[in-house]
């Protein structure tokens, strides 16, 4: 069992709804408390003090963490929606305190990666799907009706607007913002804004980065970078070249070009 610095014998014993099913392998910690008529399947596993709630489907294989709050209809760790799945043994891992509302859908892995995974402190809105094998980090929130493909990467602190489609194998980089209704079929580098269909950038995510503790200083020299790479006149490639031997290299910019660097969908512009 995690620990999360909560006495597990101070919580009450699992609350299952007599309408609830329960599968003999699934294993739920203290506190976990099951709605009416949720459906809980073969080797899953829910940790101490998570509310799941009415009609509440849990297929198999999904590792759901503490504190987690799981709304009406939500759909977890069902089969990928891949034709190359074959059936092979695969998982759903969801973190933390993470949200799930209601009818959203989160489909387990296929043998490419094995697992589909989602961070801690997470919000995932209203009839978000977060296909096979996609990653998100911690602090995620996706608005309503965003739609993952399979294999996208989300990193820690985005934000997703509502109504926004993700193309598979797409990167969004840690605190970038979308605004809603863009379609991303490219990488969205980190501590940026992008909206629109086609998306462009609008800039830092400058608002976000001041509210979330970034220094003056590492605002400043994320700016830099950007204009390097963005507004310089120069293709993306030379861009972070000379981004690379002008801007100040603290942790935020090297990553922030590293991922511009390492981009194989290719990067969006403004």
């Amino acid at each position: 069992m995690r620990d999360s610095g909560v006495d597990a014998e101070a919580r009450p014993e699992p609350q299952v709804h007599e309408t609830a099913i329960v599968d003999d392998d699934a294993e739920l910690e203290p506190g976990v408390v099951v709605g009416p008529y949720a459906v809980i399947g073969p080797r899953v596993t829910v940790g101490a003090g998570t509310e799941i709630g009415p009609h509440v489907y849990i297929e198999r294989d999904t590792a759901v963490g503490e504190e987690c709050r799981i709304f009406k209809g939500a759909v977890l760790g069902t089969d990928p929606q891949d034709l190359k799945f074959k059936g092979e043994r695969t998982r759903l891992e969801v973190g933390d305190r993470t949200v799930i509302r209601e009818y959203a859908t989160l489909n387990r892995g296929t043998s490419a990666q094995g697992r589909t995974v989602v961070g801690s402190d997470c919000l995932l809105m209203a009839y978000t799907h977060v296909a096979h094998d996609c990653e998100l980090g911690n602090h995620v929130i996706l608005s309503n009706s965003v739609n993952m493909a399979g294999h996208v990467v989300i990193e820690d602190w985005v934000i997703v607007g509502g109504l926004t489609p993700i193309h598979q194998f797409v990167r969004i980089g840690a605190h970038a913002f979308i605004g809603g209704g863009s379609r991303i079929p490219q990488d969205i580098p980190p501590y940026c804004r992008a909206a629109g269909n086609p998306p462009k950038l609008y800039g830092l995510n400058a608002v976000g980065l001041e509210r979330r503790g970034f220094s003056q200083e590492t605002r400043k020299a994320l700016k830099q970078a950007y204009r390097h790479v963005f507004m310089s006149g120069l293709n993306v490639s030379q861009g972070v070249a000379r981004a690379e031997g002008a801007a100040e290299l603290i942790p935020e910019v090297r990553h922030f070009l590293s991922f511009i660097r390492e981009s194989e969908r290719g990067i969006t512009v403004g």
